[in-house]
């Protein structure tokens, strides 16, 4: 399945914006590995990008189509670039350190409601103790 026109022409307008032009670019195909069978060990389609100002590497193998690893490579390309330039994290970082804050909040929450019923089944055991006093 290739990719619309308007897709890629707009994520040209992007990179250009930014100042990332394909002169700068170096592409490379390489094999892909894993999953894909017979298709994936004949043909290149594993897209290698570099671009030569940053020095900043992209490997794209998502799919068996080398179209479609070319405008992913791209597009990851950008984002890196644009996250490297802005100074800020990644919004994938962001994302796993936001859920990785959620959850150590999660936990500490379980904890006490499990110390409660502990107490809690402690009591019970304790008021049905016999005293022989």
């Amino acid at each position: 399945m290739p990719i619309r026109p308007d897709k890629e022409a707009a994520l040209r307008q992007k990179m250009a914006a930014a100042g990332i032009f394909e002169r700068d670019i170096d592409e490379s195909f390489v094999r892909s590995s894993g999953a894909g069978g017979q298709h994936v060990n004949k043909t290149s389609s594993c897209v290698q990008l570099v671009h030569r100002p940053t020095g900043t590497q992209v490997k794209c193998q998502l799919d068996r189509s080398q179209a479609v690893n070319r405008y992913v490579a791209r597009r990851l390309l950008f984002e890196k670039i644009e996250a490297e330039r802005l100074g800020k994290k990644s919004e994938a970082r962001q994302r796993i350190e936001k859920i990785r804050r959620q959850k150590r909040r999660r936990s500490r929450r379980a904890k006490e409601r499990m110390l409660e019923s502990k107490r809690h089944r402690a009591e019970k055991i304790e008021n049905r103790k016999i005293s022989w006093d």
